[in-house]
């Protein structure tokens, strides 16, 4: 399956890059983004990831709406490009 190969890419990245990339799950509050990224000097993103072209559901827009209001940063990364570009924002 394209998207956890997509995963698969992040999660090795962010371990080169001295991070964490959490699988989350939060029970009782469906639509959360997949990926709690842990990063050094306490940086904290949450990503989903999709296959390919598709976009965020609306329960997960609204997810993303919601964390965003509380001052985090929510990214949606739909393959190796976004990914690669996911990794050179956060490390500047």
């Amino acid at each position: 399956m394209e998207e956890a190969r997509i995963e698969r890419r992040l999660k090795n990245k962010i371990k080169k890059m001295g991070g964490l990339a959490v699988k989350f799950t939060a029970p009782g509050m469906a639509g959360m983004p997949d990926r709690l990224i842990l990063l050094p000097e306490g940086k904290v993103y949450f990503v989903e990831l999709k296959k390919p072209g598709s976009k965020l559901e609306k329960l997960q827009q609204k997810r993303a709406r919601d964390l965003r209001k509380l001052g985090f940063e929510v990214y949606c990364l739909d393959s190796d490009q976004a990914v690669d570009n996911f990794i050179r924002e956060v490390f500047k």
